[in-house]
């Protein structure tokens, strides 16, 4: 069954609601984005995260002790880290406990550096915007496809791409930055239509 990875959330209906349906993963943002979490804020919501789904915490622009800091005021055992440059700096991060996600633009071929998995985005992470993802070399492994994923397009681009995951953020929003029950529902339904 295809990985499914609903990010940026920021209250306690939207982390309820996905830990219900069975998604396997969220996210909680502690880069700039409209979708930042106070560390605080996100260790209350994380306390919720039960079951088989996973808490990850999402990192841009921090350094790897920042980043191993934040994991653990938060209580997190995952990491999405977007600008990993070794796999020094993935190796420092597994030592500190983690899981590590990392997170690139299409078309980086420098690998996962280790990771346990990596997350494919469109040319600028993050702004939830398609591209063309049938014409993505394919990642060896475990890899998540992201960027402008919603209810409607996520069933074809697992299909196009074979990819293993899927993250969505901005498809499942009512507005930018605030999350939608009805639209999450709709796309767990669409990955898990093919399944």
């Amino acid at each position: 069954m295809t990985f499914i990875k609903v990010c940026g959330l920021r209250d306690h209906g939207s982390v309820d609601l996905a830990v219900r349906l069975g998604v396997d993963a969220v996210g909680f943002v502690f880069a700039e984005s409209v979708r930042r979490i106070a560390v605080e804020d996100a260790a209350s919501l994380i306390r919720h995260v039960t079951g088989h789904t996973v808490a990850v915490g999402v990192f841009k622009g921090s350094p790897v002790p920042e980043v191993i800091e934040v994991a653990a005021v938060a209580g997190l055992g995952t990491v999405q880290v977007h600008d990993l440059t070794s796999a020094e700096d993935v190796d420092r991060l597994r030592d500190a406990g983690l899981a590590v996600i990392r997170a690139v633009v299409a078309g980086d071929s420098s690998g996962d550096f280790g990771a346990d998995r990596l997350l494919v985005d469109g040319a600028t992470a993050g702004a939830g915007v398609p591209w063309d993802w049938a014409g993505q070399r394919r990642p060896d492994g475990e890899w998540i496809l992201a960027g402008g994923l919603n209810p409607g397009n996520v069933r074809a681009a697992v299909d196009a791409t074979g990819a293993w995951g899927v993250d969505v953020s901005s498809g499942v929003e009512s507005s930018r930055g605030v999350k939608d029950a009805a639209l999450i529902e709709q796309f767990v339904s669409a990955v898990r239509s093919g399944a």
